[in-house]
């Protein structure tokens, strides 16, 4: 199967769930990520930790 065919079911397939869900929960406001999110900052966090030397802190942008 080709690449395009496959992502352009994809694509059918995910409007088509999409569309189910809106009509189970038509109230429901798309949900942010937030725990998802969270841990991403804390495994950025981590890596920036363990890649700068020990003699110089990191210092994250807020």
């Amino acid at each position: 199967m080709h690449a395009d065919i496959h992502l352009q079911l994809h694509a059918l397939t995910a409007t088509e769930l999409r569309r189910e869900a809106a009509a189970v929960r038509p109230d429901a406001a798309p949900r942010v990520p937030v725990l998802r999110a969270r841990l991403g900052w804390t495994l950025v966090e981590l890596g920036l930790r363990l890649a700068t030397p020990a003699h110089r802190p990191a210092t994250l942008a807020v």
